[in-house]
């Protein structure tokens, strides 16, 4: 076989299909109700408790429920895509195999590579954001942490290490080590407490609203101090543009598809059930919070608490802010679950090191990845200051996408009678409509993102051409 012709060779997808039947790595344990809580737990966090406010007053007004609209609308194209492969290819790696199985060795490579750095990013990035909730409630009970072990050099004067980003980090990851259900069951319980102050914040809020507050719903644009347009449909658009990172996590459930026990049933399911769970979430909190305080008034840290203090109800604040720390604990929980699956995929098909591709004997889950991706998490989320670390994300998720949309477009030319237990609609409008709000994302990110994803992908090609090609399991079968 050539060297192009390995970077193209792939895995059938019936082979995979005949696999994911036999295959005892993992024990399933999650049912469809885990899953989606993985789904929402990925999904609901700072963009339900922040993003919502700050956008209203930055760059679309009451408008914002239409940015959340929009951004629903592309990254819903993307889900039923998700959705597509997962019932299809129940196997564990996301969009790493589901790129194996259409567009070849090299493809799947480079995704599963950069999902790996971007899903451990995600973790940092929350964990620190985490531990500055953690801190102001600690302060406000009159607890003091050392001024060294609040936060990363550079964040404030005496600052060395973010001891409280590391531990969750590390946390977070014991919990994946010991068995699947125990973490699940933990996640679940929070995603349930999140998703109940959500309900509080709309429920409680709905009786204050006040309609003028929605007047204009759209307001004028108008250049700001800063020289740029804020309001207008240019304004929704650009706050669509920013809330699109809160409505993505989603994926990560799909990496667990053979720790599911009816994965090919419930993966779709839980894909959807997720997403638009969080959407009627998002939309209606949007709409409730820009009821009740004026959007002009929503741009700061805490936006839902403040409006809530605003109406004095503290209580509600509190409950909100309290729920807002336990919340984001499912995050990190998500996509370090994403990322060990990744790495244990890659392994396992021969790309890293088979060392990684080892259950453990009593919990039966990847440890050894967990323990690795726990360590690099938490010296990354104690390190650096979260500005920095956020610049880094977001371009893999957004690449998996592309890979996604298309790969459903051209296996539904390449074997249009395959087995699928859902169907994307409206295929290729759907796919379409997913692939372009990627590429307009991917345009809008900064250039330190471009570039350290170039330097990453750099890194993979010169791993994967010695050894991955050499290693992988398809070179091995000849």
């Amino acid at each position: 076989m050539g060297f192009f012709e390995k970077l193209l060779r792939h895995k059938p997808v019936e082979v995979l299909q005949a696999e994911a039947g036999k295959r005892g790595d993992f024990r399933r344990v999650l049912g469809l109700w885990q899953l989606t809580a993985i789904g929402i737990g990925g999904i609901i966090g700072v963009g339900v408790f922040v993003l919502a406010g700050k956008q209203a007053a930055i760059n679309a007004g009451p408008a914002v429920a239409i940015s959340f609209l929009i951004a629903g609308i592309a990254s819903a194209a993307a889900a039923l895509c998700y959705a597509e492969f997962a019932g299809m290819i129940p196997v564990t790696g996301s969009a790493y195999t589901y790129g194996y199985a259409v567009l070849g060795e090299l493809a799947a490579w480079l995704i599963g590579w950069d999902l790996l750095l971007e899903y451990a990013l995600i973790v940092a990035v929350v964990a620190i954001g985490w531990s500055g909730y953690v801190q102001s409630a600690l302060t406000s009970m009159g607890i003091h942490i050392p001024v060294w072990a609040q936060g990363a050099i550079g964040t404030g004067e005496g600052h060395v290490f973010n001891i409280i980003a590391a531990l969750v980090t590390l946390g977070v990851a014991a919990l994946l080590i010991f068995r699947t259900e125990w973490g699940a069951r933990f996640n679940t319980l929070v995603v349930a407490i999140k998703v109940a102050a959500v309900a509080l914040v709309i429920g409680i809020g709905a009786f204050y609203v006040k309609p003028s507050n929605w007047v204009p719903f759209i307001p004028a644009h108008v250049i700001g101090p800063d020289g740029v347009g804020h309001f207008g449909f240019q304004g929704v658009a650009a706050a669509a543009a920013v809330v699109f990172f809160a409505v993505f996590g989603y994926d990560t459930l799909t990496t667990a598809a053979e720790e599911s026990k009816n994965p090919q049933r419930d993966l779709p399911r839980a894909v959807l059930l997720s997403l638009g769970i969080s959407m009627a979430m998002y939309l209606a909190v949007s709409m409730v919070l820009t009821g009740i305080a004026h959007y002009s008034t929503l741009n700061t840290d805490a936006p839902v608490a403040d409006a809530f203090k605003g109406l004095g109800l503290h209580w509600v604040a509190l409950t909100v802010s309290v729920s807002a720390v336990f919340g984001l604990i499912s995050v990190l929980f998500a996509f370090m679950l994403g990322a060990t699956r990744i790495w244990y995929a890659l392994s396992r098909d021969g790309l890293l090191p088979g060392w990684f591709a080892h259950v453990h004997p009593r919990y039966g889950t990847p440890h050894r990845p967990t323990v690795v991706l726990g360590v690099f998490t938490a010296l990354v989320a104690g390190l650096l200051p979260i500005e920095e670390v956020a610049k880094l994300v977001n371009i893999g998720v957004l690449s998996a996408f592309i890979v996604i949309c298309t790969s459903v477009i051209i296996l539904r030319k390449r074997k249009p009678d395959l087995h699928r237990s859902f169907r994307t609609p409206l295929v290729p409008l759907v796919p379409l409509i997913g692939i372009a709000f990627s590429i307009w994302l991917l345009a809008e990110l900064p250039l330190i993102t471009w570039k350290v994803f170039l330097i990453w992908v750099s890194i993979g090609m010169v791993i994967y051409v010695l050894y991955g090609m050499h290693h992988s399991k398809l070179e091995k079968q000849g």
